[in-house]
């Protein structure tokens, strides 16, 4: 809005300019006094919107530095009152953090989830969506896999990894594919965990690969009886929801704030559902309990609905 104002202004200015020329040009070669009082009547009418129009952009500018002062406030509030909301909700849960869309992720999630008194065992980042192109042979080769195509290819190694991510038999594959730049590897593996964090969401259209990346994955943990939670940030181009909902886990959608993190350590705590601010998602936060601070436990491997996975 600013810079539309901004805009008019400079037309207006423009057209000042353009009149002045006009009654200077009118004044000495027609000498006409009709057209140089229309001419300045069009001015003052000019003039009187010029002003109102500055008057609408400081008013403008205003109201969007009060908004600033606003959301910092905001800001500052829900940075404070998060740890005593979080605090003690994970004691001596064990997680593990899975990222497919490469980005990285911001360190307050782990501290929120260390505040919480969880243990992030380890964080494991799947670089470039397992692109194999120009590591397909060597791959197969080292890794003794059964020729096939690409995708048949992905799923395999994105299966391993989460075995090897909670069994630890797999660690000769897991620093394979690290070595060949598809896997960062960071913790310790094989060490039993609570629950699977996946952060999806992608600003790559290539970069979405759910189906035969996330879902490897989503299964293997699943079918060892874990709760895995999907989540991703606000501002995401491809969002992941849909396609994490679709295996009845739970999710946020806004994980990069405050509330988003909230919520996931609540869902961890045993309110699962999915959570945040886009039209996947049911509500902003799961609902807490205010009298005691606690939250209700559901048994790994329930899901979202409260029906026991078979």
């Amino acid at each position: 809005m600013i810079i539309d104002y901004r805009y008019h202004i400079a037309s207006l200015v423009a057209v000042f300019i353009a009149l002045g020329i006009g009654i200077l040009v009118g004044s000495a070669v027609l000498g006409n006094e009709v057209i140089v009082k229309r001419q300045q009547q069009l001015a003052d009418r000019l003039e009187i919107q010029l002003e109102e129009l500055r008057q609408k952009n400081e008013a403008v500018q205003a109201r969007a530095n009060n908004l600033e002062i606003d959301n910092n406030i905001q800001k500052q509030f829900e940075k404070q009152v998060l740890p005593p909301l979080v605090a003690g909700k994970l004691t001596g849960k064990r997680l593990a953090i899975v990222e497919t869309n490469s980005y990285g992720f911001r360190d307050d999630l782990v501290n929120t989830l260390t505040m919480a008194g969880a243990t992030v065992q380890s964080v494991t980042t799947v670089l470039d969506g397992f692109d194999l192109t120009g590591r397909k042979d060597r791959l197969v080769s080292e890794l003794n896999l059964k020729e096939a195509d690409d995708n048949a290819l992905v799923k395999q190694l994105a299966a391993e990894t989460a075995r090897g991510i909670l069994t630890g038999e797999k660690q000769a594959l897991l620093n394979t594919l690290a070595q060949a730049e598809l896997l960062k590897l960071s913790g310790d593996y094989g060490v039993p965990v609570d629950g699977v964090i996946f952060i999806g969401g992608s600003q790559d259209r290539s970069l979405v690969k759910t189906e035969i990346l996330d879902y490897p994955m989503i299964d293997y943990f699943l079918q060892q009886k874990l709760p895995v939670f999907g989540v991703e940030e606000t501002d995401v181009t491809y969002s992941y929801m849909k396609d994490y909902q679709k295996k009845r886990v739970s999710t946020v959608d806004n994980v990069e704030t405050p509330p988003g993190q909230l919520a996931l350590v609540l869902a961890i705590a045993g309110k699962p559902g999915h959570y945040g601010v886009k039209p996947t998602a049911k509500q902003l936060l799961p609902p807490i309990d205010t009298a005691t601070g606690g939250v209700g436990n559901v048994k790994p491997g329930q899901s979202v609905s409260g029906n026991s996975r078979t």
